[in-house]
């Protein structure tokens, strides 16, 4: 999956395309596509037309599965190449890390299918989270598409595409939830606030 398959090269533009690239760029396109056509509905309250409504009901359980097999393909690829990764050479036996590995993705379902309910329920109550819920797909697949420019080898006008520090990532996540947080528990204070005066 990582070695090229097709190798190009110009006087500006070369690189290599691999299995692997070509997942993690159509991966990032997805998120990317979906993530923006979703923030633009629910900035323009878009589905409120009985036409779209019906239409969205035909089609959306259809649509629903394929986005989710798209997602967990693209996750799931992504998930266990940095699994590997970071379990290479932990132990000079290869069944340790296959054994570490398949108890962290056990775990990791246990906890997500323990925490699913409440976290929808509680980005259901708040739209602002929705929509850095979105945001945060935008620059995951911003992300992807720049890992998948990295992985190909892809040089323009002499310049390498890098990959993008994942800590740079996770600290603007952690930046802007604990931003949106304090501004869910102002609204919350202020709205008790009013309660007591009335």
């Amino acid at each position: 999956m990582k070695k090229p398959f097709w190798v190009f090269e110009s006087d500006w533009i070369t690189g290599g395309i691999s299995g692997q690239g070509i997942i993690l760029f159509l991966g990032g396109l997805f998120l990317l596509y979906k993530s923006t056509k979703e923030i633009h509905e629910k900035v323009e309250d878009k589905g409120h037309d009985e036409r779209e409504v019906k239409k969205a009901r035909s089609t959306s359980l259809t649509n629903a599965i394929l986005q989710i097999t798209v997602i967990n393909i693209v996750f799931s690829f992504d998930s266990i190449l940095t699994a590997i990764g970071m379990t290479n050479g932990i132990s000079p036996n290869p069944n340790d890390a296959l054994v570490l590995m398949i108890v962290a993705v056990v775990i990791s379902v246990i906890i997500m299918m323990l925490f699913a309910n409440p976290v929808g329920e509680f980005v259901n109550r708040h739209p602002s989270i929705q929509i850095l819920g979105l945001s945060f797909l935008i620059l995951i697949g911003f992300m992807l598409i720049a890992e998948s420019a990295h992985l190909s080898h892809l040089v323009v006008f002499g310049n390498e595409a890098g990959t993008i520090p994942k800590g740079y990532l996770y600290f603007s996540i952690a930046f802007s939830l604990m931003v949106e947080f304090f501004d869910l528990r102002m609204k919350k204070n202020k709205k008790s606030v009013e309660e007591i005066e009335e």
